[in-house]
């Protein structure tokens, strides 16, 4: 087995890694060591040792979607018998219980609705934000920006810029997928790698902040991962929009790719793409941990391989539960679990600024409810 030391010393050194350190790091079966090295540059970005949460919900406002994904168990083909869009009233509910929750905001995503062009979504937004000036509306994936697009007839920059004026506040990185088409062609009809990229690119030159993410193990191999990350690398180079990484796994319960995949990604996988990430990826401050696909025990340990940040008490989920993931915890249980790990939790926004609420600290003063609630959780 080939060392890695060498590697790791440079990218400790500050040093960037290449391709070529990045595929020999996620084909070693050193982990242990890569996580290691992750944690230490963790520590460099956040010397405080505090690891971040956000309270928000993801509203998915249609399942209706005229593209095909096969790794997907949520989407409706338009005209089929269980296809939804929800209404504003029932999209306000959803709101005022995230606000009574002490949520800072929304996560509104759905399917590539075939009707729905710029003026929708743009009411949409008007009207949330006029009603809810404080909450900040993290929306709209790039190949739902790339179906605007198509329906209206206008560039993606404009397109964003609209959006923007009508209330969007940040874009999710959402339908990243494996940015590289030689995958993206046999799992999906939706976006290829360059039409996500340059929505992406587009947002940050209006001035929106997004995420970036990577969902593998969807027939995809460390060559393509590398590739994905290059990818993702180079536009942060260019433009420094991306706020935070979040990869993880294909889920594939219900879903037709899953019933051809024979190989799925394992817990060490996981780890190792994460900390390889934080490694690779230096112009990004953050890194997410996908508990919600990983199962909280694993999302716990992945605070120690370059995570810093837990990501959402998920209010609501409905697309990655439809395939299979069905973890779940409330603001008690992710503030447990970080100071488990040897943390301070902090709430943040969506742009990683820190919320201090006065209750979130009273709740940590109970110890032995989130044991309880623990035991149960991950009993299966």
């Amino acid at each position: 087995m080939k060392d890695i030391q060498p590697i790791l010393d440079r990218a400790m050194a500050g040093e960037r890694l290449s391709t070529v350190d990045c595929t020999e790091l996620l084909e070693s079966h050193d982990f242990v060591r890569v996580g290691l090295a992750a944690d230490e540059i963790r520590k460099r970005w956040h010397r405080d040792d505090v690891v971040t949460y956000i309270i928000d919900r993801n509203i998915n406002y249609t399942n209706v979607c005229n593209v095909v994904c096969t790794f997907c168990a949520f989407y409706r083909r338009p005209g089929h018998a269980e296809t939804y869009v929800r209404t504003l009233d029932e999209i306000r509910e959803k709101i005022d219980e995230t606000i009574a929750l002490g949520g800072t905001g929304v996560l509104m995503q759905g399917g590539l609705h075939p009707d729905f062009g710029i003026e929708w979504y743009e009411d949409l937004l008007r009207t949330l934000h006029a009603e809810y000036p404080n909450l900040q509306l993290h929306c709209f994936s790039p190949p739902e920006i790339h179906n605007i697009h198509l329906i209206s007839g206008l560039d993606y920059e404009t397109v964003l810029a609209r959006l923007k004026e009508a209330g969007l506040y940040s874009l999710p990185g959402g339908g990243a997928e494996i940015l590289d088409d030689e995958v993206r062609r046999r799992v999906s009809t939706k976006c290829t790698t360059d039409e996500w990229l340059n929505v992406m690119r587009a947002a940050h030159r209006v001035g929106l902040r997004s995420t970036a993410t990577m969902m593998f193990g969807i027939g995809d191999t460390v060559v393509h991962r590398v590739r994905h990350l290059e990818r993702i690398r180079d536009l942060q180079d260019e433009t420094g929009g991306f706020t935070a990484f979040i990869p993880w796994t294909f889920q594939r319960e219900n879903t037709a790719l899953g019933r051809r995949i024979k190989d799925e990604p394992t817990g060490i996988d996981y780890l190792k793409m994460l900390a390889v990430s934080r490694l690779f990826l230096d112009n990004i401050e953050n890194f997410q941990s996908s508990w919600l696909t990983q199962g909280l025990r694993l999302g716990q340990v992945a605070l120690r391989f370059g995570a810093n940040d837990m990501g959402s008490i998920m209010i609501e989920e409905n697309v990655v539960s439809a395939a299979g993931a069905h973890n779940c915890a409330d603001e008690k249980m992710l503030r447990y679990l970080i100071r488990e790990a040897g943390f301070t939790p902090q709430q943040r926004d969506i742009l990683y600024k820190h919320v201090n609420r006065e209750e979130a600290a009273k709740g940590d003063e109970s110890e032995s409810a989130p044991l309880r609630e623990l035991s149960v959780l991950m009993a299966d």
